[in-house]
């Protein structure tokens, strides 16, 4: 049985490694195989044989949806449960917005957006303790994916909200009912008003793609349009304020780490790959389907129609990949592979984005502050209350010892 509560994370994925590279698990009521080993889940994740269609190849999907807090995880329709051509067709029309053109593009705002957040910080009294998660890795990647998808500033907070309630995992599921509710009126509400007044932003062009194609049977349906905006915005937000979070918690637990960086052995973008794989943003991500029935290699035999949880916190420490030093921090690890943003079809589009944020949040904050420090022992950070996601509720720190 996971623990909703992530509060023991890493024991629990030493426990699920150490039952084989598959493991049938209980997530939060729901039965599903953990694939912890990485070459057998790269194997899964690439083949044709598993799908993220629940409608299409779960046949509990529909008793389950009724009672599962995480229904709206597999009830969505957007290119992150599609399967195929629906796939294809899907991520063809979002891969526009995350180009190497249109992500470098981004660099000098970004820039520009974490320069502001330092000088707000910057004005802090010596020794005085702030929630770096709060002033920093929250609104950064709130900016940036409300600035490209055209989400109105004061409707920001509202979508963090109900971003943070999508990967709670403790809400039973009356509570995260209410939230999809609330997170839903926020979408639909952002929908009229770029239909009524559209802008040069991506939610603009997905609606007028979607209105002009409706007819032609390649375009979107009114519910992918709005599930597909929700796994924009909360994908390109949640999941990035974690790996900044856990990128600076490492570094300032890591001295000697951090003196590589500052000496020009290792670079940003060095911690930056470290930190997804000791530390991935998303610890275990439902759900996929057996479509037929599958024969591992260690002669077990997932069923069809059974569920599969991409468990790639536990894969990504795995020591078979990495070694007896899989569970440590190390800069200058010569292979830093990792599966914290997928594989496959399914690969993460705004992996670029994401490492651009967080490699320049580093690289301003700890030039800016170099005798930034936490400001509780580590023990005492605590969990963000999930199974998925993986993070911290603060991150306490001084920017500048005490004068």
């Amino acid at each position: 049985m996971l623990d909703p509560t992530g509060a023991l994370a890493h024991d629990e994925h030493r426990r699920l490694r150490a039952h084989g590279s598959a493991v049938q698990v209980d997530v939060l009521g729901v039965p599903a195989w953990s694939i912890s080993d990485p070459v057998l889940l790269k194997e899964l994740l690439t083949s044709a044989q598993v799908s993220k269609d629940a409608r299409a190849h779960w046949p509990a999907f529909q008793e389950t949806i009724q009672r599962w807090p995480l229904a709206l995880w597999v009830a969505v329709e957007n290119m992150f449960t599609a399967y195929g051509a629906d796939h294809r067709r899907l991520r063809r029309m979002v891969a526009p917005a995350f180009s190497h053109r249109r992500i470098t593009a981004l660099q000098k705002n970004i820039d520009a957006l974490v320069t502001g957040l330092l000088d707000d910080l910057d004005a802090l009294a010596p020794g005085e303790v702030v929630d770096l998660r709060d002033r920093l890795a929250y609104p950064l990647p709130i900016a940036v994916i409300g600035d490209l998808m055209g989400v109105p500033a004061d409707q920001r907070e509202a979508f963090r909200h109900v971003v943070d309630g999508v990967f709670d995992t403790t809400l039973t599921a009356a509570q995260s009912e209410a939230n999809t509710a609330a997170l839903y009126e926020a979408l639909h509400t952002l929908i009229a008003a770029k239909r009524a007044a559209p802008g040069d932003d991506m939610t603009s062009l997905l609606i007028t793609s979607r209105d002009e194609d409706q007819d032609s049977g390649s375009g979107m349906s009114e519910d992918e349009l709005r599930d597909t905006l929700l796994l924009m915005i909360s994908a390109g937000y949640e999941t990035t304020v974690n790996v900044i979070d856990q990128a600076v918690t490492q570094l300032l637990t890591h001295p000697d780490q951090l003196a590589l960086l500052r000496s020009g052995k290792a670079d940003w973008g060095d911690a930056v790959e470290e930190t997804l794989r000791l530390e991935p943003a998303v610890r275990h991500l439902p759900l996929r389907y057996a479509v037929t029935d599958l024969t591992l290699p260690d002669g077990q035999k997932i069923a069809q129609g059974e569920a599969i949880l991409a468990s790639y916190a536990a894969a990504n420490r795995h020591p078979d990949w990495h070694g007896d030093s899989a569970d440590t921090f190390d800069l200058t690890r010569p292979l830093k592979e990792h599966l914290a943003f997928g594989h496959g079809v399914h690969f993460c589009l705004g992996a670029p984005l994401a490492r651009m944020e967080v490699i320049t949040a580093l690289r301003l904050l700890f030039t800016r502050f170099p005798d930034l420090e936490l400001a509780v022992e580590p023990a005492e950070l605590q969990p963000l209350g999930s199974l998925i996601s993986n993070g911290h509720q603060t991150l306490p720190v001084r920017l500048r010892p005490t004068a």
